[in-house]
């Protein structure tokens, strides 16, 4: 028995033994992975533990100015009060909510239905579902929330939330307001700044509170953004364009033009007249901003790593003294002619013009004005004058007659016998009275349409017309004769630096009384920059010169109002040279001339007296018929009056072109005239008072 008790004792202590021995190797592996943790892998577990990231950003910066020719600024930037949202990587919407009802203490929008900030119903049902989460998962089944992936359940859960239980009037007006700063907070993208309410929307002393508390406002900044503005209000508006808004962004219909060259979603961009034109040129250099973050997406340090610069500035052909005296003019024509004639001007509403250098083709004012008769208030149509298109009348004649020249179908000083023209089938065809024998000068001083069907009747291929009887006519003649328009301008683009301009509208039935009234300026329609650049050419010698409103391209200055550098200037470019001889050219600017300043002349009783007649005018007259249509039915007839010249006829300095659509019929106030003179006074009183200065 003692025997049994020394062997049980004498195995203890081995056990013991083997057990301390086993703790031991445990404790020994343990020591060495935990060396091998911290001498192999310690710098890449610290790293871990210290891993952070650097992210960029991009800040919009003001786009280019546009000044005049004179360095008056036409179009530029106002600063104005934002509060953004910027938000770290990671945020939850419940994050988002709660920065927006602590925002909401400071700052008010108005979340009204019809409102700019107009609360949706899938907004109210997303603040719903946060504040009533536990209730919306209710309503998901055990086995659709195995089915379905996060997005599916979060779909499904707003679309079981009743309309009622989201009623608009279900919610307080701070809650609403709350919804309201959300829905814009929402809008945010990572690190991406989000306007959430700027400009008449925030009050300095709202700004002033949100400054003061930012401290517990994650990812709210109170900064100032910009909005473009106007010094001459509406003058020219219409030409300088618009651009979006920040909600808007970049245009959807060319976003990956826009997203190849660097742009992001919501940038502003121009979306009309020159600001779309040079959108490239006017685009600003965005501030480059370097946030680091660490592995939880919280923004630990920010630096700018690229520095803003805003957009190229544009210096532009136009004369804004002019273009106010322009459109000055264009109204108050407009508004006397449809007082002294309401009845027979019932359908005249428009008036535009043109005035340009024709011998480099800048243009110095283009003006529109339209009486909007339910309103009754003008508005600036500026843009019509490259977009709509009119019969111009007699003021094409001078093409014609160029035409006429060189096809060969009549020669320098030949006569024709003015009396009514008698195509077999048609209506008879005259001129505004019998002018009996006129050679070419007369014909465009008196306006002879006549003279002109002679020109196209030769050209279809008739050089013996008899009266009522039917012309021999090839109907190629109409490729011929707008070949030679086209020469002009007329018909095809002008080339200018503007949006969708349009080249008017051709005839397409080839019958021969079509072709005399294309020789009379009655079935194709032209622009007013057309015409502009119609008689430019004329008055340049036959050199059509591409009109331009960018006249040269400046560096920016930073934190000065002043014209930085030239960058580019835009010089003057020829088109073409018409293929007609000299000596035709100058018959023709002869017979525009005599139009102005020889008795006779179809605007000579207007332009007779000085200071008119120091001016030394040439140009050509127009009137063409413009049936005016109700439901589609002719009502009555108009006339489009047309005026084009240039002065001094020696040496131009300025060309212009006017069209007065829908013009009553047997006007008392000649308002094409009245127009013309209207703007060349304009023109030469300020000329006048820039060398007095």
């Amino acid at each position: 028995m003692a025997n049994i008790k020394k062997r049980k004792k004498a195995q203890l202590p081995f056990r013991l033994n083997i057990l301390f021995f086993a703790v031991f190797l445990l404790f020994s592996l343990l020591v060495l992975q935990l060396g091998v943790v911290q001498i192999l892998n310690g710098e890449a577990f610290q790293a871990e533990i210290d891993r952070t990231s650097n992210d960029f950003t991009e800040i919009p910066v003001p786009r280019g100015k546009m000044y005049d020719r004179n360095g008056n600024l036409i179009v530029g930037n106002d600063a104005e009060y934002a509060i953004t949202y910027t938000p770290e990587k990671g945020t939850q919407a419940e994050d988002r909510l709660d920065v927006a009802e602590k925002l909401a203490k400071y700052i008010s929008m108005d979340p009204g239905k019809d409102k700019q900030y107009g609360l949706t119903l899938r907004n109210r049902k997303e603040y719903w579902y946060i504040q009533n989460t536990k209730e919306a998962k209710s309503r998901l089944t055990d086995k659709e929330i195995e089915e379905m992936d996060n997005s599916e359940q979060y779909s499904t859960m707003l679309e079981r939330i009743k309309e009622e239980e989201v009623a608009f009037d279900n919610f307080s007006q701070q809650q609403r307001e709350v919804m309201a700063i959300k829905k814009e907070m929402d809008k945010a993208m990572a690190l991406t700044p989000q306007i959430i309410i700027k400009g008449k929307e925030v009050t300095p002393e709202e700004f002033a509170r949100v400054a003061e508390h930012l401290d517990e406002l994650p990812g709210i900044n109170a900064s100032t953004d910009w909005n473009r503005k106007y010094p001459y209000g509406s003058t020219f508006q219409s030409f300088a364009g618009n651009i979006t808004s920040e909600k808007q962004g970049i245009l959807a219909a060319k976003e990956d033009y826009y997203m190849t060259r660097g742009y992001s979603r919501n940038d502003r961009v121009g979306r009309s007249g020159l600001e779309e034109q040079y959108e490239s040129v006017l685009r600003s250099r965005k501030e480059k901003i370097q946030y680091t973050t660490d592995k939880n997406g919280t923004i630990v340090d920010s630096d700018v790593a690229v520095e803003g610069q805003r957009g190229k500035d544009l210096v532009l052909t136009i004369d804004m003294e002019l273009q106010k005296e322009v459109n000055k003019v264009l109204r108050q024509e407009l508004k006397t002619a449809i007082q002294n004639q309401p009845y027979e001007n019932h359908y005249m509403d428009t008036a535009l013009a043109v005035m340009m250098d024709p011998q480099t083709g800048e243009i110095l004012a283009a003006g529109g004005q339209y009486y909007n008769r339910e309103e009754k208030e003008f508005q600036n149509a500026g843009q019509r004058t490259i977009h709509s298109a009119y019969s111009p009348g007699s003021a094409v004649k001078g093409a014609t007659m160029l035409a006429g020249y060189e096809s060969g179908v009549i020669k320098p000083g030949q006569r024709f016998y003015d009396t009514p023209i008698k195509i077999k089938g048609t209506p008879e065809k005259s001129s505004w009275k019998n002018l009996q024998w006129v050679n070419d000068y007369e014909a465009l001083k008196r306006s002879s349409n006549v003279y002109m069907f002679y020109i196209a009747m030769r050209m279809g291929g008739d050089f013996n017309y008899q009266r009522n009887e039917p012309l021999n006519f090839d109907p190629k003649a109409f490729t011929e004769m707008r070949r030679y328009y086209s020469q002009f301008g007329l018909g095809v683009s002008t080339g200018i630096d503007f949006p969708s301009e349009s080249i008017g509208y051709q005839g397409s039935d080839p019958l021969a009384g079509n072709l005399l009234d294309l020789a009379i300026g009655q079935y194709d329609t032209y622009t007013t920059m057309q015409m502009a650049q119609y008689v430019s050419t004329i008055a340049n010698d036959g050199y059509r010169i591409r009109p331009h409103f960018l006249k040269a391209i400046r560096n920016p200055v930073p934190h000065s109002e002043e014209l930085g550098p030239v960058y580019k200037s835009n010089n003057t470019e020829f088109m073409n040279r018409i293929d007609m001889d000299q000596k035709y050219i100058n018959r023709v600017q002869e017979g525009f001339r005599q139009v102005f300043q020889e008795p006779g002349g179809t605007a000579y009783t207007h332009f007779d007296d000085k200071p008119y007649a120091m001016y030394d005018i040439a140009g050509k007259t127009g009137t063409a018929e413009a049936d005016v249509y109700d439901d589609g039915k002719k009502v009555r007839d108009a006339e489009n009056l047309a005026l084009i010249g240039y002065a001094p006829h020696d040496d131009p300095e300025v060309a212009f072109a006017l069209i007065v659509p829908k013009a009553g019929t047997g006007n008392k106030h000649p308002i094409n005239h009245e127009i013309g003179k209207g703007i060349l006074d304009a023109y030469f009183n300020l000329k006048d008072k820039k060398d007095e200065e």
